[in-house]
């Protein structure tokens, strides 16, 4: 089985979100949007499928990073979560939440040894393709 495909987005937390993106954007390039932006890379295996990195900060108060109190959270792709999350389980991998389906993929959040919380993604590629699209026109 699969697990980890690659790596969805970075997420970290800071004082002021927009300033952040500003910055990125003046110093370093960063086309950023209400999200922070998104990179396009290639699938490993695939180099003809598009694969994207979101990079997105948050504000240092947020709470969707818990129950973890570090300072960022990473997205995993992976390719079939529901059988995943069962073999984690089975490992004794502590699962925040339960899995959460949108147009663009399924995700759930789990914790690893440190106190990281990681949200894994499976994604539906043709239709988040279309969303970063839509986003950086």
């Amino acid at each position: 089985m699969k697990r980890v495909t690659g790596i969805g987005g970075i997420f970290f937390k800071c004082k002021d979100p927009e300033k952040t993106k500003e910055w990125y954007q003046k110093h370093l390039g960063l086309q950023t949007d209400q999200y922070g932006t998104s990179f396009e890379g290639r699938a490993s295996d695939n180099p003809a499928k598009k694969t994207f990195l979101q990079w997105s900060p948050f504000k240092n108060d947020t709470e969707y990073f818990g129950p973890s109190e570090k300072e960022f959270m990473i997205n995993y792709r992976v390719a079939d979560l529901e059988t995943l999350v069962k073999a984690l389980k089975k490992e004794g991998v502590t699962i925040v939440d339960q899995i959460e389906t949108y147009e663009y993929g399924k995700f759930v959040h789990i914790m690893d040894l440190e106190g990281n919380k990681i949200e894994l993604w499976e994604p539906v590629d043709e239709v988040y393709d279309d969303l970063i699209e839509k986003r950086t026109k």
